[in-house]
C-alpha cells in the first residue's frame, strides 16, 4: 500500500507554500509498483481515505490566466 499524509496547510490554496506539480507526482508514483493500492492519511492515522477517478477535479485560477 501506498499512503499520502494529508496535511493542513491553510484555509485557501494559496496559504499552503509549495506544492507538488502533476509531473513531480508521476514521477514520484512510478516508482512503486503500479499495482498498489493508494490510500490518504490522515490525522497521523487517525483516519483513512481512498482516491478514486471522481475525487480528481481540476479548476482554474482566474487571477493566473490574466
Amino acid at each position: 500500500m501506498i499512503f499520502i499524509n494529508g496535511k493542513r496547510n491553510g484555509y485557501a490554496p494559496e496559504q499552503c507554500g509549495r506544492t507538488m506539480t502533476v509531473r513531480e507526482l508521476i514521477s514520484m508514483l512510478e516508482e512503486f509498483d503500479e499495482n498498489e493500492k493508494v490510500y490518504l492519511r490522515n490525522d497521523n492515522g487517525y483516519t483513512y481515505g481512498s482516491i478514486t477517478g471522481r475525487d480528481i477535479e481540476e479548476e482554474y485560477d482566474e487571477e493566473e490566466e490574466e
